[in-house]
């Protein structure tokens, strides 16, 4: 499968649109690792807690994407656009892409 944010694959004709697909993750982060990276914001420096979690989130929602553009017969998943939101208090993290899932030719 092909993931990407541009609108073509240079070489690749789209043959066919299937569809707009998503995949969304949403994380909370206990209170061990708040605490943790607190600390870490408090004295500097970069929070490797929250980095992580976040990188994990983006990866776990870009192959649910895969998996729906998948399902619905296609090749690749063009013009990918990926969100973060943060919901509640802090407590818990969003990420949510999106992008049309294509069936391309040779």
């Amino acid at each position: 499968m092909i993931l990407t944010t541009t609108p073509t694959i240079e070489g690749r004709p789209i043959i066919e649109y299937k569809g707009v697909v998503f995949g969304e993750v949403i994380v909370g982060v206990n209170f061990i690792k708040d605490f943790a990276a607190s600390i870490r914001d408090f004295i500097g420096g970069r929070s490797n807690t929250y980095e992580n979690e976040l990188v994990n989130a983006r990866n776990t929602a870009m192959q649910e994407l895969s998996s729906r553009a998948t399902a619905l017969g296609a090749d690749a998943v063009v013009g990918i656009d990926v969100d973060y939101e943060v919901l509640g208090q802090g407590g818990m993290l969003m990420v949510t892409v999106s992008g049309t899932a294509v069936k391309l030719g040779y």
